[in-house]
């Protein structure tokens, strides 16, 4: 499922660039790709290094020579999309907020002000450009687009007694973004999918030209912090965003070089404390560290090198009251295997795979770690303690969809016909089906005294594929009884080519599914699906104001018609969740698919 991967490919002085004559140096951290520049250049033989004191004629040159080198060796192309994959195209900004109506229903006289906010690529320059060369193909995908921000804002008048509502939509300005718009052409080589040499040359020539590996894409989550907010994906600094008018402020900078890596696009609060707890992972060692920022923000009261052995992608990681959960599992980045002619990102099913659970101020020797079964895991619903078990939540799937099936330009075929379960395998000889790729709601129960695992892989049933979980965040650290999923459409397996969700999904962990023996194992499950060729994304819980049970509250979600072309957001009681939406708001342009959303509450 490429959404799946919340463009896992991952995300400072804020910098403002005109068109530059020459790679403008950018104070970047490390990323999983851009920190392998230095040992991608041992394995090819020691190319130069751009940072050589050179004069400023000399340089201007060589940047000109190299841009009309790569305008002269390769040519960017558009991938095309499917007509059933038309809500993926980007889309303009829309520039001044506009106001919007409510077309059904009522908002809740209880519901709190504030602004719904969801992320997402939206690729520029007309989309999803590859490019072909002397050195092979490369593609980019839908998951590596800039960042964009949707907003509805939600707010009552002066005498509560009528809403307001306006959308406002903009692009994420990274330093990278700038750089790439004030160009006014694709400028950045795709440097994840295709051949290997390709790929490698990629990276060379976003170097040379750019001074970084790639685009720092921050389109995957939106956060809040120390009352300051943020966009975030896993290869660059989160980028602090002004909420109301949804400029960027720039890059995160923390104190006196405490984190110098990005971290992940699912940071969590630590219960109680109020701190964030991120980790971070790199293609060269040391391969994963973790980061405890305090509740204000300002400092990093703890930072750990957890030792691995390789750079296993962590998308999100869990917390309890008095732990922080792991996940490595065996989907990784090795920069060799790609000099080698592999992939660059790959699941490697036969090796180990494991959940460490360690100290909120731990270091490597103080986790204990738990073997499990080899699966991919990109979200975690909830982690708590139960007695003397870590209770662990997460959407599992055997194996990973990403990065897929080779992906070179001309195979786009071939993958489509992957997609739709035409072929079982690609040329590789890996296998793809239903079962193994889309993921179920699992269960692991961590004993931290006799080191037992009960593992339970199936919670949620065969019945639906579920992503994108989301709980009332009140209860993250706790037991909880109710989680919310998206829920990938039926037709998915022959239809798109990109995952799309029909509806959402109410679990409930407490109550069992009334149904044969067989599935007595199986939670209670509730759905509310949306009216065909309907999909949602970015789903949020909103909690009600003074609300007393964990479901007190609505799901707000974005949703696009693709008959009608036609963008809204439905907002949904929690407590009736089968029931037609409380309120449908039309929204004034089309909203493409996304990754995450969140509710952020706002002063009057």
């Amino acid at each position: 499922m490429a959404a799946n991967s919340c463009a896992v490919l991952l995300q400072v002085t804020k910098c403002t660039f005109q068109r530059p004559s020459l790679p403008p140096k950018i104070e970047h951290s490390r990323n999983p790709l851009s920190s392998t520049f230095k040992p991608l250049l041992r394995e090819l033989d020691h190319f130069p290094n751009i940072s050589v004191d050179v004069p400023k004629a000399i340089k201007e040159t060589s940047f000109k020579l190299l841009d009309a080198f790569v305008d002269f060796i390769y040519e960017f192309v558009d991938q095309p999309l499917l007509p059933s994959q038309n809500n993926f195209a980007p889309v303009e900004e829309i520039g001044e907020a506009t106001t919007v109506r409510i077309v059904e229903g009522k908002i809740p006289d209880d519901f709190p002000d504030g602004v719904y906010v969801r992320n997402g690529p939206n690729p520029l320059f007309g989309g999803l450009k590859s490019t072909k060369s002397i050195f092979g193909e490369s593609s980019h995908m839908w998951v590596e687009g800039e960042g964009m921000l949707h907003a509805l804002y939600l707010k009552k008048d002066s005498s509560r007694k009528k809403w307001k509502t306006w959308y406002k939509n903009k692009h994420v300005q990274t330093d990278t973004y700038n750089m790439e718009k004030d160009r006014t052409k694709p400028g950045f080589l795709p440097a994840i999918q295709g051949d290997s040499p390709a790929i490698l040359f990629s990276y060379l020539l976003n170097v040379l030209r750019f001074g970084v590996i790639d685009k720092y894409l921050s389109n995957t989550n939106v956060f809040e912090h120390a009352n300051k907010y943020y966009s975030i994906a896993e290869n660059h600094m989160p980028q602090e965003i002004d909420i109301h008018s949804l400029q960027t402020l720039g890059n995160w900078n923390f104190p006196s070089g405490s984190w110098n890596r990005p971290f992940t696009s699912h940071p969590k609060k630590a219960p109680g404390t109020g701190e964030l707890v991120i980790v971070g992972i790199d293609a060269k060692k040391p391969y994963f560290e973790l980061g405890v920022i305090s509740a204000d923000g300002k400092k990093m009261v703890h930072k750990a090198d957890l030792m691995f052995d390789r750079c296993a992608v962590c998308h999100e990681i869990g917390v309890t009251q008095r732990y922080n959960v792991i996940m490595n599992f065996p989907l990784t980045i090795d920069i060799s295997r790609l000099v080698l002619g592999g992939q660059l990102m790959r699941f490697e099913k036969d090796a180990y795979a494991r959940i460490g659970i360690l100290p909120r101020y731990g270091d490597a020797n103080s986790i204990k770690w738990f073997e499990v079964d080899p699966c991919c895991v990109f979200h975690v619903i909830n982690c708590f303690e139960h007695n003397d078990e870590v209770v662990v939540r997460a959407c599992r799937a055997r194996q990973s969809v990403i990065p897929g099936p080779s992906s070179s330009v001309n195979q786009l075929e071939k993958f489509f016909k992957w997609i739709k379960r035409e072929t079982s395998s690609i040329d590789d000889g890996s296998e793809f089906t239903k079962e193994s790729t889309f993921p179920r709601v699992c269960e692991w129960r961590l004993n931290m005294k006799t080191g037992e695992v009960k593992e339970k892989k199936n919670l949620s049933g065969d019945e639906f594929a579920m992503e994108f979980p989301i709980i009332n965040e009140k209860f993250t650290g706790f037991s909880n009884k109710f989680a919310y999923l998206q829920v990938v459409e039926l037709k998915e397996v022959s239809g798109s080519g990109y995952t799309r969700f029909g509806g959402l999904a109410k679990l409930h962990f407490e109550e069992k599914k009334a149904s044969t023996d067989e599935e007595d194992e199986l939670v209670k499950a509730e759905y509310h699906m949306f009216p065909k060729d309907t999909f949602c994304s970015g789903a949020s819980f909103v909690p009600k104001p003074g609300g007393i049970d964990e479901d007190d509250g609505w799901i707000i979600t974005f949703t696009h018609n693709e008959n009608e072309n036609i963008s809204q957001v439905c907002i949904i009681d929690a407590k009736k969740f089968t029931d037609a939406p409380v309120a449908i708001i039309t929204l004034s342009s089309r909203v493409p698919y996304g990754f995450h959303g969140a509710f952020m509450p706002l002063e009057s």
